[in-house]
């Protein structure tokens, strides 16, 4: 998680260019390579050792399991066949991940001590880099200067802040929230330093799309601690269906959505984004299974749109990026996660309403974040924090009688 939410092994070592090219894209860095391929066999060995369940797992996350057996199907129609199989078990070096957090003892537990030791170790060196090593901690795209910390550019930064954000907002909101609290709490003072960097870095990295996510997290955890919504959890899922459709209504009255874009600073058009995904949505020679997996920006193609629109490897809308890469099958194993997402959700609410929350946070914000930029590919923690969110264990579920009677708090 720190290589993904940061920079790559040759990207630090200096080893690789730093624009993208087609060629760079289609090789990809040995160093890289080597260094996801022993995380993965590690991982691997560690799962083996835990000895998992996997028929049972298989079927419990479903939709997950079917959308990598097809996107193991689609190599065979990718122009570049072998580079997407690679890619393929890049990404399935994600699940490999959340299963071994899942299958710890006390999972929660140990995802937030990942996300402080990531917070802790980006977000300093954020900071450091960017007021006294410019080189390393800022850039220029299309001559605009910009602020990327120990990332690769300000989306990245953006990213970092997002998740650090998110848990000491939900570590702060929810930390003595029912009848056994943490062992240890962290002390109120690393609120006091945290939480000015995370704003600090927010304010200068200009992520529209983060900020708007991190605004809709916090808002998220306020009304969950509502009195009356603690009481009846369900109803925080009947609150956000009335928040999305109360949007769509006002959005087709007022045009809420170009306002909120504006509020933000941003052209209605998102700074010719909108023109662009037309065009890309055009370039799909089949709607239905797409260029194969991860291989549109392969080949002539990634020259094409790089010299006309500036971009690399990446469609900034996970959704279009889904679709020209698996077509509408893709998007409809999207659209299955999201939803099985929220159905486990839904029952976890009066079992761990904690981890219910964080998990509901976890797919409401990933989803939302995709709109403006792609995560549901490659090593990339948004689509790792989805996983989380919507993937289970065998036996991972407790009955509220059982949840009352354990003396351990889940998370």
């Amino acid at each position: 998680m720190i290589i993904a939410g940061s920079r790559f092994v040759s990207h630090w070592l200096n080893l690789g260019p730093q624009e993208i090219s087609a060629d760079a894209y289609l090789d990809g860095s040995p160093v890289d390579r080597a260094v996801f391929l022993v995380l993965i066999l590690a991982g691997i060995v560690v799962l083996v050792r835990r000895r998992l369940n996997w028929s049972e797992l298989f079927k419990i996350n479903i939709w997950v399991s079917l959308f990598f057996v097809f996107g193991a199907i689609s190599c065979f129609w990718s122009d570049f066949p072998f580079v997407a199989f690679k890619r393929w078990v890049k990404a399935v070096g994600n699940v490999i991940m959340v299963l071994i957090i899942l299958t710890e003892e006390r999972p929660y537990v140990s995802l937030g001590a990942i996300l402080r030791g990531f917070a802790f170790l980006l977000l300093p060196l954020s900071v450091l880099f960017i007021k006294f090593y410019p080189d390393l901690g800022r850039a220029y795209h299309m001559g605009q200067p910009m602020f990327a910390g120990v990332a690769g550019q300000k989306n990245g930064l953006g990213h970092i802040c997002l998740l650090s954000g998110i848990y000491f907002s939900w570590n702060l909101l929810f930390n003595h929230l029912g009848e056994v609290k943490p062992e240890r709490p962290l002390h109120f003072s690393i609120y006091l330093i945290i939480l000015p960097m995370i704003i600090w870095l927010f304010s200068i990295a200009n992520t529209a799309t983060a900020l708007m996510c991190m605004i809709v997290a916090v808002g998220l955890f306020i009304v969950a601690r509502l009195p009356v919504v603690v009481r009846e959890p369900i109803k925080i899922m009947v609150i956000c269906l009335g928040c999305i459709i109360l949007y769509g209504i006002l959005d087709f009255l007022f045009d809420v959505k170009n306002t909120v874009i504006a509020m933000l600073g941003r052209r209605p058009d998102l700074t010719t984004r909108v023109p662009m995904w037309e065009e890309l949505y055009h370039m799909a020679k089949n709607p239905l299974v797409g260029f194969g997996y991860e291989s549109f920006w392969m080949g002539p193609r990634q020259q094409v749109v790089h010299e006309r629109w500036g971009l690399s490897v990446n469609a900034h809308n996970g959704y279009l990026q889904m679709y020209l890469d698996l077509g509408y099958i893709g998007l409809f194993f999207v659209l299955a996660w999201i939803l099985s997402g929220l159905r486990k959700v839904s029952l976890d609410l009066r079992v761990d309403y904690p981890v219910a929350v964080l998990r509901l946070c976890f797919i409401v914000v990933v989803s939302l974040n995709n709109y403006t930029d792609a995560t549901f590919y490659g090593v990339n923690n948004m689509w790792l924090l989805l996983l989380l969110a919507i993937m289970d264990i065998p036996n991972c579920h407790k009955s509220p009688n059982k949840l009352a009677n354990m003396k351990e708090s889940t998370w």
